[in-house]
């Protein structure tokens, strides 16, 4: 309705601005018809420039009928009986309109121009406000919040598709619209209303993250999708932000394990040391009894195990926290298997073990590290296969050294395969068998400190095995 005014206001000022050079003219100045047809062009072309080209389209044809009834003979009257100043006045009219219509384009492409340049300035400020606001989870409000004042909108939504939140900013409530951003960001397709509310999909590599709520926003769709771009961005850095402080949440935590562990160790060791010299004095004393030796015995190689298991925990809590060096010397590998396959002789439990280990095999690597990770996957294979059932210890030299562990146990579901190295993961066939799901995460990460890979073939006829591969040390002659 306003629109309608104002141009209504117009028209009649352009109007008047014919009827006031047509007045000036014919009751002031007598000139002659060339002069005043010049005239009117001049405030033709003014008009186009300051208004547009529907106002000076007007004024042209009032500017024709005035020169028409009032300066050409006969005066008074539409007719004309000079056939010349019919050709004058179709040129009149002509030029009138073809100047009107290009300065009303010059306007135009002028104002789209000043546009263009408003909204990549308010696009600038956008992007530099998004950049300077400080992450996590309070950044999709912080985009509603940017995007409102970049653009003065009354009301502006974001919905986080992920966390399915939706934040608000602007003067006006538009809680009720949260079903229609849930709506767009699911099905990618926008919503325009004609209250002027108007929904797009947030997406980041032609997938949907989301959408935004833009109420009375007179954009044009470019300067709307790159809005939709500045969120996308904007929410994908605060994804960034919390899985980065969650990282440094969980590396702070398992150092943390870490150092109470160590200190737990360190009083464990104090009794330890102290049974095991009693044990220790047990076996050598010349006057305990056959069945004491045997329980001192016992007892004895129970510490063994306990004192290792203390020092693998410490020492994977370690590596889980990414706190351990990698010392690489060159080893020959049987020498390693043979050490790791003896801490185990008491906890075969009826398990065959069958080594195929050549004798002058070597790798270059990190000895405690390696023992640890062989130690991982032989108890993996202890606990995962049946009681009398063998075990493989296999390793072979083809431009990497790839040791494999194999059990004979039930095979791992092709959908838990690539889970099976997460930290704590625990699949469906572990729920009675003890252990922290860290075993294999450990395995994998000395892997890769030395440069190599852990992988996993599992089939009902050749069972479950794990491949450690690591790089190639010299064989020795």
């Amino acid at each position: 309705m306003n629109m309608r005014l104002v141009m209504t206001g117009r028209i009649i000022a352009s109007l008047a601005a014919v009827a006031a050079v047509t007045a000036g003219y014919a009751a002031f100045v007598p000139v002659n018809p060339t002069t005043i047809a010049l005239t009117y062009v001049v405030v033709i072309l003014l008009i186009a420039t300051t208004w547009g080209i529907a106002e000076s389209t007007i004024a042209s044809f009032a500017a024709m009928l005035c020169l028409n009834f009032f300066f050409l003979p006969p005066v008074g009257t539409l007719t004309i009986a000079d056939p010349q100043n019919w050709v004058a006045l179709i040129a009149f009219l002509a030029t009138a309109i073809v100047a009107s219509q290009l300065s009303g384009r010059a306007r135009a492409r002028n104002i789209e121009a000043l546009g263009r340049q408003a909204d990549l300035e308010r696009l600038y400020a956008l992007s530099r406000a998004l950049l300077l606001s400080e992450g996590g989870a309070s950044l999709p409000a912080a985009i509603a919040r940017h995007i409102a004042d970049a653009f003065a909108l009354q009301g502006v939504g974001i919905y986080d598709q992920r966390r399915d939140a939706v934040s608000w900013a602007g003067r006006l409530d538009l809680s009720g619209s949260e079903d229609k951003l849930r709506e767009v960001a699911r099905r990618g397709v926008a919503i325009v209303e004609p209250g002027g509310l108007k929904v797009i999909a947030i997406q980041l590599g032609g997938q949907s993250i989301g959408s935004v709520a833009l109420l009375h926003a007179d954009l044009s769709d470019t300067v709307l999708h790159s809005i939709a771009n500045l969120a996308a961005i904007g929410l994908e850095r605060a994804r960034g932000e919390e899985a980065t402080a969650r990282a440094e949440a969980a590396r702070h935590s398992s150092e943390l394990r870490a150092t109470v562990l160590d200190a737990l160790a360190h009083e464990f060791k104090t009794p330890l040391t102290s049974m095991k010299a009693a044990a220790s004095s047990l076996l050598t004393s010349a006057t305990v009894s056959a069945r004491d030796r045997e329980l001192a015995t016992i007892l004895d190689e129970d510490l063994d195990r306990f004192q290792g298991l203390v020092t693998d925990a410490i020492q994977m809590l370690r590596i889980d926290a990414g706190d351990f060096a990698v010392h690489r010397e060159r080893h020959n590998l049987r020498s390693i298997i043979d050490a790791t396959l003896r801490r185990f002789e008491h906890q075969l439990d009826g398990h065959q073990v069958v080594e195929q280990v050549g004798g002058n095999l070597t790798v270059d690597a990190d000895r405690s590290l390696l023992e640890l990770a062989l130690r991982q996957l032989l108890d993996n294979a202890l606990k995962y296969s049946p009681p009398t059932s063998t075990i493989e210890v296999q390793a072979e030299s083809n431009g990497v050294v790839a040791i494999s562990v194999r059990n004979s146990g039930s095979t791992i579901p092709e959908a838990e395969r690539p889970r099976v190295v997460e930290r704590f993961y625990r699949g469906s066939r572990a729920r009675n068998i003890p252990g922290t799901g860290m075993g294999l995460a450990i395995v994998q990460q000395i892997a890769r400190s030395h440069g190599g890979s852990l992988a996993l073939t599992s089939t009902p006829e050749t069972g479950t095995a794990f491949t450690l591969s690591l790089p190639r040390g010299e064989s020795h002659e």
